[in-house]
C-alpha cells in the first residue's frame, strides 16, 4: 500500500497580475471541464469526455488512457472514469504542474515524497526500508514515494503496468503511474460508480480518512466537469451570438494578454508562471469575453476586474442558479470585492462556462463548480 501521510493539497503561491488574467494555481483551485461533446464508456460508466484547467492536458491524456487501459488489466472493473484519477493525482502532486512532461509521458525532475525514515516528515513515523536500491526513489536506505500518484516502490512493483506501451515500466511516467494506479483502484474488480466501493478503494490507497474525504470531493468536481454541455439550445438572440463565437474558439491557446475585440493577437509578456504572450497567438480569458461580446455589438473593457462593473452584477450570494447563458461568470481573491477578480467566462448553462483559463491550456469548456473564488456573474445582455 502507500505510505500513510497527512492529507493535504499541494499549496501553490497565489499571484495576481493587472496586465491580464489567469486561473490560480491554488490549493483552491483544480478547475474541471467538459467539451461539449462527452465520449461515454461501457455499461461500468467510464467517462472519457472533459477536460480541465487545472490539469496539463499531457497529464489528462494519461489519465484517459488508463481508462481505457485498465478494461484490459482489471476485465471486472466497472466504473472506472479520468475524475477518479484526477483525484487522487491532484492530492498527490498538483498534476504534476510545474514539471516538464514529455510527449512520452516522462516526467522530469522527478516528484519525490519524504524520506520515509520515521522523522514524522509528511505525517508519516512508520519507517520503510529501501526496496528499490535506489532505482526510482535515489535512496538506498530509505523508501520514498514516487511519482505524480506518489507510490512506494514496491507497492508500484506489483501495481505498475507500461501504459504507453515503451516496453518500460517507471512510476515517473505519467502513462504508467495513471494506469498502475486505476489498476490498484479496481482491486479485484470494484465498481468504482458505487459510492460505497470507491471510497474503499480510496482509503486502501491511502489510510486515512480525511484523504478519501479530500479526494473524494475533488473526483465530485470532476465528475460535474466530464458530463456534456447542455445550456447552448436554452440561449437565444445576442446571448447566442457570443456563445457561438466563444465556442467558435475551442482550440485556440491561451495567450497571456491575448485577444481583442477582433479576435485572437499576440500578449505580453509575462504571466506569473512565464508564459511570454508574445510568442502565442490566442486570448486570455478576458481576451475571450472581450471579442465574443464584440460579436454581439458590445463593448467591453479590458480587464476581468472591470468587466464585473458592466452591467447587472450577479451576487456570488445568487448561486450558480441565478445565472443565465451568456452572463459573464467572475473569480476572485476576495469573492465580495470586484477589486480582487482575477478571472472571468461566459456562462454556458448546465454549470459550465466557455473559458481561457490559464497559460498552456487551450479554449474550452470548463465547470463552474470546479474553480474556488466563486464572485458571481454580470447580466450585460
Amino acid at each position: 500500500m502507500k505510505a500513510v501521510r497527512k492529507a493535504g493539497c499541494l499549496v501553490v503561491l497565489l499571484v495576481c497580475c493587472a496586465a491580464a488574467c489567469a486561473a490560480p494555481l491554488s490549493s483552491m483551485m483544480s478547475a474541471a471541464s467538459s467539451l461539449a461533446a462527452a465520449s461515454g464508456g461501457d455499461g461500468g460508466g467510464e467517462d472519457l469526455g472533459g477536460s480541465a484547467a487545472g490539469i496539463p492536458d499531457r497529464m489528462l491524456t494519461a489519465y484517459k488512457g488508463a481508462v481505457r487501459g485498465v478494461k484490459k488489466e482489471v476485465p471486472k472493473c466497472r466504473g472506472m472514469r479520468w475524475p477518479v484519477l484526477a483525484g487522487i493525482a491532484r492530492i498527490e502532486s498538483n498534476h504534476a504542474v510545474g514539471r516538464t512532461i514529455a510527449a512520452d509521458g516522462a516526467i522530469t525532475p522527478r516528484i519525490l515524497g519524504p524520506v520515509l525514515n520515521g522523522s514524522g516528515a509528511g505525517g508519516n513515523t512508520t519507517v520503510f526500508a529501501d526496496t528499490d536500491g535506489g532505482r526510482w526513489d535515489g535512496d538506498t536506505r530509505f523508501e520514498r514515494a514516487v511519482g505524480p500518484f506518489q507510490f512506494l516502490p514496491q507497492t508500484f512493483r506489483s501495481m505498475g503496468r507500461d501504459g504507453n506501451g515503451d516496453g518500460a515500466v517507471d512510476p515517473h511516467n505519467a502513462d504508467d503511474a495513471a494506469l498502475g494506479a486505476a489498476v490498484y483502484l479496481c482491486g479485484d474488480g470494484r465498481n468504482l460508480r458505487d459510492d460505497k466501493q470507491l471510497r474503499s478503494a480510496l482509503f486502501a490507497y491511502n489510510r486515512s480518512d480525511a484523504y478519501v474525504a479530500e479526494v473524494a470531493g475533488w473526483i465530485d468536481r470532476y465528475d460535474a466537469g466530464a458530463t456534456s454541455a447542455g445550456g447552448l439550445s436554452t440561449a437565444k438572440g445576442d446571448a447566442r451570438t457570443v456563445l457561438d463565437a466563444a465556442l467558435a474558439q475551442r482550440g485556440v491557446p491561451y495567450s497571456w494578454g491575448g485577444g481583442n475585440a477582433s479576435g485572437k493577437s499576440r500578449g505580453i509578456c509575462c504571466s506569473p508562471n512565464g508564459q511570454d504572450g508574445r510568442q502565442v497567438v490566442g486570448f486570455d480569458c478576458s481576451g475571450l469575453t472581450l471579442y465574443a461580446f464584440a460579436r454581439a455589438g458590445v463593448r467591453l473593457p479590458r480587464l476581468a476586474a472591470d468587466q464585473a462593473g458592466v452591467g447587472t452584477r450577479i451576487p456570488a450570494s445568487a448561486g450558480y442558479k441565478a445565472l443565465k447563458p451568456g452572463d459573464l461568470v467572475f473569480y476572485g481573491y476576495v469573492p465580495t470585492q470586484n477589486s480582487s477578480i482575477h478571472h472571468v467566462g461566459i456562462y454556458l448553462g448546465n454549470g459550465q462556462m466557455v473559458n481561457a483559463a490559464r497559460p498552456g491550456t487551450k479554449i474550452r469548456v470548463d465547470a463552474l463548480s470546479s474553480m474556488g473564488g466563486f464572485a458571481g456573474g454580470a447580466r450585460v445582455l
